[in-house]
């Protein structure tokens, strides 16, 4: 009876009014006599403060237990009130149950509003609930979102109110939850200079240099610290102390990432934690299966700012995984994990087939960054992949105006340098001209270079730009400060001053002057002809020689007068016998491999070819891979 007394009178929400009725419980005294206590609830916020409440406390045992006044209570024979400790079990119990009760509906609330205004129709507000619904007014508003909050919340009394009260019993909350508050407020981009926030940075830097907290809460801290924009050294070098004498197996998922996101900032310090390093990257292994998308691009940027490369057994790992997440990553994340396998080398057919699949479908909503970086990957790993050449082509011509001079170098170069022609080539190519034609002076020397060497590559030769680069103030413009232009820069104008000349005869114009011509275009740090794949080469080389007896009856890497490298000379006289390749009189012909007899054998070369397994499907079907083939 007592208790449901209680309950209708000292709570204006029925969720709470258990922990309510507690309260009033609690301030009354233990005898027998019933008396009348008034009083009531302090508010958490003094503008919705609400009237007291009198609160009647009836005898629950016993048979007279009415009177004509109310007051003075017949006594009760054998009348048994709760000790101590039992009021102490209750409390708990009720306070555990109110607890349940605020969080679920607090996560029914869908705004800010909604969320203040159930708070204003409360009695009582502890710091750690105040801490949790300044938790829940952060998901509401900004969800996956990186937006500031609005200035209307920011001036709101009631969320100015709530702010107050968790400032002024900081020491009251948990570790867990005084971290928490400090990162919500960083999401929300509230002042960082505000008292609320300087105030809890200097709370957890007490708790953090006496050592009291948590695996999980020193990687949160480290986390929101470096979303603050002044992590400051200090604190972070304390935290990554103090998180190397964590055992490993106390560390989340999340935890491990948050590790690799504390190190990546401290990337100029990281041979002093290289041990701890190893030890992460061992034990990451074990979590891989268990990290969402943008988890497995966080690593993964974070392994390319530390410079792991010796971590391969990880990067593997993480790129296989990050296969299956390609279609729920978003730009920046597929951004980051396309820069990692540029970065590590790493090239995997099932990563070029959810490739294909995704920007075939979404090529058209996908950032322009991350296009050109999906390009960028191909040309680097040699990958002709079709769908997405056509598709990024597609794309190119109608979304022209988004793409930046860096990502037009990055998403033409690839076309030319694997030779592919798109099927809207005509259009393709039109609007990369009326692009250089509208933008020409935005374009840098060295980009602009490189996207007329990608288009002559393809035979769509830029002869309406060849007078502008064969200028000497291009070419000046090109050395910029340097004392000299770089090898590749003049073995690309080279190779335009020689498709001017050989492909397009009709051209009139300026000529490249004969000091910015290189005489080969194949140099030990900047070569324009693909590296020959050495195991096949040797293979061809013995080939020869068993062919054709002697070493001497071939020469090797040739160069012609077009700066050209030939992979295998031989010397043919009118009779199409090989000769010593240092021959210089009675030479019909120079060629590379192709139909002749041998000499010194005295055997018709197309019998000695169908004899020579290897060597027939060499000369006969030729090798895209080298160069070579017949003629």
């Amino acid at each position: 009876m007592a208790l449901v007394t209680l309950r209708r009178n000292l709570c204006h929400l029925s969720d709470f009014r258990v922990y309510g009725a507690l309260v009033a419980l609690r301030s009354l005294p233990v005898n027998p006599t019933n008396k009348v206590v008034t009083g009531h609830l302090h508010p958490w916020f003094s503008s919705l403060l609400p009237e007291p409440a009198r609160v009647l406390s009836h005898p629950v045992c016993g048979k007279n237990f009415h009177s004509e006044n109310g007051n003075n209570l017949a006594p009760l024979g054998g009348q048994r009130f709760p000790q101590v400790h039992d009021w102490d079990a209750l409390d708990q119990n009720f306070k555990n149950e109110g607890e349940q009760l605020f969080y679920r509906r607090l996560n029914s609330l869908t705004s800010w509003e909604e969320v203040l205004s159930f708070l204003s129709t409360l009695e009582i507000l502890p710091v750690t609930w105040a801490a949790g619904a300044l938790r829940r007014i952060c998901e509401v508003e900004k969800g996956d979102s990186d937006q500031r909050l609005s200035k209307e919340i920011l001036e709101n009394s009631a969320f100015q109110a709530l702010c107050f009260q968790l400032e002024q019993q900081l020491s009251r909350l948990s570790n867990t939850d005084l971290v928490t508050a400090l990162q919500t407020l960083s999401l929300l981009h509230v002042n960082h200079q505000s008292s609320l926030v300087l105030n809890l940075v200097a709370e957890c830097q007490n708790r953090l240099q006496a050592g009291v907290l948590e695996a999980s809460n020193l990687c949160l801290l480290g986390e929101t610290l470096i979303g603050l924009q002044d992590p400051g050294c200090v604190t972070l070098g304390l935290i990554i102390h103090q998180l190397q004498g964590k055992k490993l197996e106390t560390f989340t998922p999340e935890d491990v990432v948050a590790i690799y996101r504390i190190l990546q900032t401290y990337s100029d310090k990281v041979n002093q934690h290289q041990t701890f390093l190893n030890m992460i990257n061992n034990f990451s292994l074990s979590v891989v299966s268990y990290l969402s998308p943008k988890s497995v691009s966080q690593v993964l940027a974070a392994l390319v700012v530390l410079d792991q490369t010796q971590a391969h057994p990880l990067i593997i790992k993480l790129g296989r995984y990050a296969v299956r997440h390609v279609p729920h990553f978003t730009n920046e994340e597929l951004r980051k994990v396309l820069e990692a396998f540029i970065y590590f080398g790493l090239s995997d057919r099932f990563f070029t087939k959810a490739l294909e699949q995704l920007i075939v479908s979404h090529c058209l909503s996908l950032d322009p960054g991350v296009i050109s970086r999906v390009m960028e990957y191909c040309s680097r790993k040699l990958i002709l992949s079709k769908p997405i050449f056509n598709a990024v082509a597609e794309t190119f011509v109608c979304q022209s105006e988004k793409f930046s001079p860096s990502q037009i170098s990055e998403l033409i170069e690839p076309f030319g340098k694997l030779n592919y022609l798109p099927p809207n080539a005509p259009a393709f190519f039109r609007k990369v001209e009326n692009v250089l034609f509208t933008d020409f002076n935005r374009f840098p020397p060295k980009m602009l270079l490189q996207v007329l060497h990608s288009c002559s590559l393809i035979e769509c030769h830029p002869v309406n730009f060849l007078p502008k680069i064969f200028s000497p103030f291009f070419l000046q413009q090109l050395q910029g400060e340097e004392s000299y232009l770089d090898r590749l820069n003049l073995a690309q104008l080279t190779q335009l001053f020689l498709t001017s000349v050989l492909e397009c005869p009709f051209y009139k114009g300026p000529k490249l002057l004969p000091k910015y011509r290189v005489k080969s275009f194949l140099t030990p740090c900047y070569s324009l002809e693909t590296p020959v794949d050495f195991p096949f080469y040797k293979s061809v080389m013995m080939a020869l020689i068993d062919l054709l007896g002697k070493r001497i009856y071939f020469a090797s890497k040739v160069l012609t007068p077009y700066c050209y490298t030939i992979d295998v000379e031989i010397k043919l006289n009118e009779e199409g016998f090989a000769l010593p390749f240092t021959a210089n009189e009675d030479v019909h012909k120079r060629s590379p491999i192709t139909r002749w007899r041998c000499s010194n054998r005295g055997l018709n070369w197309w019998n000695t070819c169908r004899e020579n397994s290897f060597l027939r499907k060499l000369l006969f079907f030729g090798s895209k891979d080298t160069g070579f083939g017949a003629q």
